[in-house]
């Protein structure tokens, strides 16, 4: 309801504040779960407002390759923020690059790498201001917490009996509990067959990443809005690739395959989201279907993290968990299709 009681471009400036507000509280000594709190409100503030805009801003039949952009500019953002992260943390780069500041011994590495969100953040905010201000899309009727989650509760109704918009919600909501389950089982996976360390497992995840952008440039360039559900064959395929990974022990055909499986993931996924954004936003505003999308994908990233931390702790062969996830993920796919 925040998201479309104001122009997208002011929530986005008021989230990027609140992250701004949350590392500011934890350089001056609050508990980091609750500054963590404190910037999680404010990402789930911004992102109803980000992918909100983009049915605002264009046609239906851009927001394919609206979307593909925006994936694919995201995806670039989480390696390079991983890789700076990465950097920002290590002890001797930190110092290095303070001493060229002139504040060598005044702080410790995790202290610089939050001054430098902090900043990051600000700048954000800074550049929320010259995005278009544009009229206010489905305000709500009344602000009492009362009304506002009988709205929540309405919309998620209507968006799951909705024929399109239930098939596009189904598909992003499994994909981010699977991709975030997946990520687990790949280190997991890498440690068994590749003998990798955590750190270089981790970094084998970036081959995932690479694929997601490959498949948001091919969705955009080939694939139309009125189209968008003949992309989920690409779902059922998808569930075969980290079945196929049990046996593969060699770093280049693991690399390929990975890629592969975020090129597929990405082909099917940027469709699915325009096509909710579309739905979401005839049905009742596009900031309301995007919160939605976010509640229904992180109650799927709790139950399949979950239920993979079960049969971890049941001693469940790797490779016997990669091929439940795999199936499931191809049956649930063929399920949505026909």
């Amino acid at each position: 309801s925040f998201a479309d009681a104001l122009p997208k471009g002011r929530v986005m400036l008021i989230a990027n504040t609140v992250k701004f507000v949350g590392c500011l509280a934890m350089l001056g000594g609050l508990h980091p779960l609750l500054s963590y709190v404190i910037v999680g409100v404010g990402a789930a503030m911004y992102s109803p407002a980000k992918y909100g805009i983009l049915t605002e801003l264009l046609p239906p039949e851009k927001l394919v390759i609206a979307n593909s952009w925006m994936e694919g500019t995201t995806v670039a953002a989480i390696v390079l923020g991983a890789i700076i992260g990465g950097a920002l943390i290590n002890p001797q780069l930190a110092e290095t690059i303070l001493v060229s500041l002139g504040a060598g011994g005044l702080l410790i590495a995790p202290k610089f790498a939050i001054i430098v969100t902090t900043g990051l953040y600000l700048g954000a905010a800074a550049i929320n201001l010259f995005i278009p201000r544009l009229p206010i899309d489905h305000k709500p009727a009344n602000k009492s917490p009362a009304f506002l989650l009988h709205d929540f509760g309405h919309s998620f109704m209507l968006l799951w009996r909705d024929p399109l918009g239930q098939v596009s919600l189904a598909v992003t909501t499994l994909f981010w509990g699977v991709g975030a389950t997946l990520r687990l089982l790949i280190i997991a996976w890498a440690a068994l067959n590749l003998k990798f360390g955590l750190g270089e497992a981790t970094q084998l995840t970036a081959a995932t990443a690479v694929g997601i952008a490959l498949g948001s440039i091919l969705a955009g360039k080939y694939v139309r809005l009125e189209n968008a559900i003949r992309t989920l064959p690409a779902g059922i395929v998808l569930g075969l690739i980290p079945i196929s990974l049990i046996w593969v022990e060699s770093l280049n055909l693991a690399i390929f395959l990975l890629i592969l499986l975020g090129l597929l993931a990405a082909f099917f996924v940027v469709p699915m989201n325009a096509l909710l954004q579309h739905r979401g936003h005839l049905l009742m505003g596009a900031g309301h279907s995007i919160a939605q999308q976010n509640f229904n994908e992180n109650i799927s990233i709790l139950l399949l993290t979950g239920a993979y931390a079960l049969m971890v702790r049941a001693d469940w062969h790797i490779h016997t968990i990669v091929w439940v996830f795999g199936l499931f993920i191809s049956s649930v796919m063929t399920a949505i299709w026909l």
